[in-house]
C-alpha cells in the first residue's frame, strides 16, 4: 500500500489550490486525484472573463485562472493523478474491523481508486482534504410535471456542449432558475444566435450575483421573472414548449396566470449540490443549511485528518474565495501532519471549543465552531443570509455581548458574505458565538 503525507480529492480550483499551500507550508508528499482527463474542473469549460480579481488582481477566463494554478503545480513538482475515479475512503485498514488498524497514532486514512491504467490502488494518507466541488440539481429532484422529451438539459451541461465540444442544444431556449450558471449561460446562447425567451426564478428573488444579472440579463434585453416557475412541459420526441406560472409567497403556482411558450431547450440552474458521497461514506458529519461538512475554524471535519474546502463545503459564488479558503485548508492539514506525533490519542484534553449560532436571518455558517486556542490571529467566517436585506447591521455577539457591528447596504441570498474575527475577540470567551442580522 502507498503511503502519501496528504491526499487531495479533486484537483479543481480548490483542491490545485489547497496542494500547492499544504507543499508551501512543508509536506512535499502530496498527492492530487482528479476523476476528470485534466486538471483545472469546471474552469475548464468556464471561458468568460471575470475570475482572479481578487487573486491576482486582474481579470481572467476560466480556463486562465486554472491555468495559473496548474502551473504551480508543475513547478513544485506536486504529483497528480488524472481520470482516476475514488472509490472508497474510509479509517479502517483493510481486511480490518477497527479504526486505524496498522499505524502508530491511529489516525490513517484509506484510499482506494480505479483507474484505466492502473486497475485498483489503495493508498494511506496521515491526511485527506476533500476538495469534490459540486454538482447540478437536475429535473428529477424539481417535480416538474410534463412528457420526457429531448432538449432539457441542467445549464452546466450546456455549458460544457457548447464551450468545450462546439455543439448547439437549441436555438429556442427557456432557462428555469437564476443561478450564476444559468444567468451566464442566458448570454452564452444568445451570443451563439439562440434567442432566450426568459429566466424564470421560483424565488422572489435572484440566485446569482447582481453583477450577472446586469451583464448577462439587462444588458441583452432577457426578462427575469421572479416568482415565476415551470408548470408543465409539453412534446414527445423533442421539447416544444412549456408552460410558466407565477406563484405565491408559499411558492405554489397561481391559477390563471399560466403562460405558454414555444421552445425547443429548457435550461435548468436550480441551484448546487455538494458532491459528499464519499464524506457520507467516511461517516463525516454533514450540515442540512449547506449539504457540506460541518467543520471548526481549521476546515477540519467531524472525523480527524479529513479537511474540507470549497463547493464540496459550501457553495460559492466566486472562485476566489474557493482559493482563499483552500489554500487555508491545505495549511491547516499540513499543520496537522507535521505535529501529528504530540500525543493526540494519549487523552490530551482537547481545546476549548465555542459554536457559531446563525440567527436573525442568517442562514448558516462556516465554520460552525471555533477553538480560540487554535485560531489564527484572523479567522474568516463566511455565511449567507436566507432573504434580502437592505441598510442592516450584521452583529457578532460572544457570551451576549457584541463583538462586532457591520453596516450592509444591501445583502441577498446569492451573494457571500464574510465577517473577520479576531483572536483577541474570543479571549476567554466560552459558550457561543451568535451572527445576527439587525436592523
Amino acid at each position: 500500500m502507498d503511503h502519501k503525507g496528504i491526499i487531495i480529492i479533486g484537483g479543481g480550483p480548490a483542491g490545485l489550490s489547497a496542494a500547492v499551500a499544504a507543499h508551501e507550508a512543508g509536506v512535499s508528499d502530496v498527492l492530487i486525484l482528479e476523476r476528470d482527463e485534466r486538471l483545472g474542473g469546471i474552469l475548464n469549460q468556464c471561458i468568460h472573463n471575470g475570475f482572479g480579481l481578487h487573486t491576482f488582481k486582474e481579470e481572467l477566463t476560466g480556463p486562465e485562472y486554472a491555468a495559473r494554478y496548474v502551473a504551480r503545480v508543475e513547478e513544485l513538482g506536486i504529483p497528480y493523478r488524472l481520470s482516476t475515479i475514488v472509490v472508497d475512503l474510509t479509517d479502517r485498514a483493510p481486511g480490518s474491523n477497527h479504526e486505524g488498524d496498522g499505524d502508530a497514532h491511529g489516525h490513517l486514512k484509506y484510499v482506494t481508486t480505479m483507474d484505466a491504467e492502473g486497475g485498483m490502488t489503495a493508498y494511506s494518507a496521515d491526511a485527506v482534504i476533500l476538495a469534490m466541488g459540486c454538482r447540478e440539481r437536475a429535473r428529477g429532484a424539481l417535480n416538474i410535471p410534463g412528457t420526457r422529451p429531448a432538449g432539457i438539459y441542467t445549464a452546466g451541461t450546456a455549458q460544457y456542449f457548447v464551450n468545450l465540444e462546439g455543439r448547439m442544444p437549441g436555438r429556442d431556449v427557456v432557462i428555469l432558475g437564476s443561478g450564476d450558471i444559468g444567468l451566464i449561460m442566458a448570454r452564452r446562447m444568445t451570443l451563439e444566435g439562440a434567442h432566450v425567451h426568459l429566466v424564470a426564478e421560483l424565488q422572489p428573488y435572484s440566485g446569482g450575483l447582481k453583477r450577472n444579472i446586469v451583464q448577462c440579463l439587462d444588458d441583452y434585453g432577457i426578462p427575469l421573472m421572479l416568482s415565476h416557475t415551470v408548470v408543465a412541459i409539453h412534446g414527445n420526441a423533442r421539447l416544444e414548449g412549456v408552460t410558466i406560472a407565477e406563484v405565491d409567497d408559499k411558492l405554489k403556482p397561481i391559477p390563471g396566470t399560466e403562460k405558454h411558450y414555444p421552445c425547443d431547450t429548457l435550461l435548468l440552474s436550480c441551484g448546487l449540490l455538494p458532491e459528499n458521497e464519499l464524506s457520507s461514506q467516511l461517516g463525516v458529519n454533514l450540515s442540512r443549511a449547506t449539504g457540506g461538512a460541518v467543520v471548526n475554524e481549521s476546515l477540519e471535519t467531524s472525523v480527524e485528518g479529513v479537511f474540507a474546502c470549497g463547493n464540496v463545503l459550501h457553495v460559492h459564488d466566486l472562485v476566489d474565495y474557493v482559493s482563499e479558503e483552500a489554500a487555508a485548508a491545505g495549511r491547516h492539514a499540513a499543520e496537522y501532519v507535521q505535529n501529528d506525533t504530540r500525543g493526540r490519542s494519549q487523552g490530551v484534553k482537547m481545546d476549548e471549543t465555542i459554536a457559531i449560532v446563525p440567527d436573525g436571518g442568517v442562514r448558516y455558517t462556516v465554520p460552525v465552531t471555533i477553538r480560540p486556542d487554535h485560531m489564527a490571529d484572523l479567522t474568516t467566517v463566511r455565511f449567507r443570509v436566507g432573504a434580502i436585506y437592505k441598510d442592516v447591521d450584521v452583529t457578532v455577539y460572544a457570551d451576549d455581548r457584541e463583538i462586532q457591528r457591520l453596516h450592509k447596504r444591501i445583502m441577498a441570498p446569492g451573494e457571500m458574505e464574510q465577517v473577520i474575527l479576531k483572536k483577541s475577540e474570543l479571549s476567554g470567551k466560552s459558550g457561543e458565538l451568535r451572527f445576527a442580522i439587525e436592523a
